[in-house]
């Protein structure tokens, strides 16, 4: 088994021979040869291991364990002790997910603190076996068939071309010590149960169902490659940036497309919607319906879908208010404000107004349910809600849209409409010129 991991990182995973190696290590069968296999190949090791408290003093005895193979292989250890459960309670996640969450932002903390350049985990073939069926099982793509990686970012798994019955023989034939996590052989986890009950008759249909099934995987992985070559080219096609973090996709464009939900599911996957059903409901939902991930917000608009970056900034300050003195707004907008004594360049931009009839302090703030202005250029008033639906402004270009006000009264809507009460006239004496940057 050396010699095939040897040669296996030497033709695939060359990049690990002079780096610095985090082995992500419980103290398990699989971890410890993983370590024990690196450190006779001589690569540069340091151990992380997490005690989760969650099996009493088998946890304490797993880190002793761990700190003891450390001290044997003269490797130096990282360990520190979480409370899973608290934390899962607080998050509102399972122990599972609450271990997984942990521990991965402290490995990356680490390689952060110590300059390591990878961390390695020991999954081996039989767990992407296991996580395939677990997938297949939920409902998944093509994605979730198509394995573990064997590397994702910085976290590599060395093993994962390696059956656990190959490394319960090198351990056998090293006579290597580890620990045995006693839930491992209770079924009423779903992974155990696949591991205990459903592949050994799995493996029963058919001698080679393990090599079998890793040729299937590399053929899905190939199939991936082809279809996201083509979702890029769709990308390039459809998915129209607008500003930093705001794009669109025309709807009439994805429905022409042979498998409209398909495609769009492929193509919004980057921005974190992945529930099938949520994405493809979009297509035929009523204007203004979103959805939102982690960091993204998904609207439907009446001819697009608008793709938006959530961010945490001041944008929900209700008021800012313009002085008599004031000369400049910074912020949320950047507006000029200066006193001239005729009208000279003119654009979208740029408002001159009578100052006599502004009431200061004036206030920039975003539109409200029931605002109204009388427009330059029209008789009467018109709500802006009105104004917006004549302008087809989208839900985000509502969102983002300034007013200035005068008291109560719109004088502008920031560089798109004045309002006609505040115009230059003959009687005018003093002019206040606006100007958007």
């Amino acid at each position: 088994m050396l010699e095939k991991l040897e040669t296996h990182i030497t033709t695939n995973l060359s990049f690990l021979k002079k780096a610095k190696l985090l082995i992500a290590i419980s103290g398990g069968l699989d971890s410890v040869v993983l370590s024990k296999l690196l450190h006779e190949l001589n690569y540069s090791l340091a151990f992380a291991h997490c005690n989760f408290q969650l099996r009493d003093n088998e946890s304490d005895d797993d880190e002793i364990f761990v700190k003891e193979l450390g001290d044997k292989l003269n490797v130096n250890v990282h360990t520190k002790k979480f409370e899973t459960e608290a934390f899962a309670n607080r998050e509102k996640m399972s122990i599972q997910m609450a271990a997984r969450k942990l521990r991965y932002e402290w490995f990356q903390e680490l390689t952060t603190t110590f300059q390591y350049d990878y961390i390695l985990t020991a999954h081996h073939k039989d767990d992407a076996l296991e996580t395939f069926i677990i997938n297949l099982s939920r409902g998944t793509g093509i994605e979730g068939l198509t394995g573990i990686p064997e590397r994702n970012g910085n976290i590599v798994r060395p093993l994962l071309s390696f059956t656990r019955e190959e490394i319960q023989a090198y351990a056998k034939q090293q006579q290597l010590q580890w620990r045995e996590d006693s839930s491992n052989a209770s079924t009423k986890y779903l992974r155990n149960k696949i591991r205990h009950e459903i592949v050994p008759l799995l493996q029963e249909l058919h001698p080679t169902f393990m090599d079998n099934f890793e040729a299937t995987q590399e053929h899905l992985r190939g199939s991936n490659t082809i279809i996201q070559d083509y979702i890029q080219q769709l990308k390039a096609q459809l998915l129209e940036k607008v500003a930093d973090g705001h794009y669109q996709i025309e709807i009439a464009a994805i429905e022409q497309l042979s498998n409209p939900k398909a495609y769009l599911y492929e193509l919004l996957k980057e921005f974190g919607f992945h529930h099938w059903e949520d994405v493809s409901d979009m297509l035929s939902a009523q204007s203004g319906k979103q959805l939102f991930s982690a960091n993204y917000r998904l609207i439907k608009d009446r001819t697009h879908l608008l793709i938006q970056k959530q961010t945490k900034n001041s944008e929900h300050t209700t008021e800012i208010y313009i002085t008599k003195t004031s000369t400049k707004l910074k912020t949320p907008i950047q507006l000029h404000v200066e006193e001239v004594s005729h009208v000279t360049n003119t654009g979208k931009n740029i408002l001159y107004v009578d100052k006599e009839l502004l009431k200061f302090p004036l206030i920039v703030r975003k539109w409200k349910n029931g605002d109204y202005f009388y427009p330059l250029g029209m008789r009467g008033k018109k709500k802006v809600s009105k104004y917006f639906k004549d302008e087809k402004y989208s839900l985000i270009d509502k969102e983002n849209q300034w007013l200035l006000c005068s008291g109560e009264n719109i004088v502008w809507i920031i560089g798109k409409r004045s309002d006609n009460r505040y115009k230059i006239t003959q009687p005018t004496n003093t002019i206040i010129k606006l100007t958007l940057h």
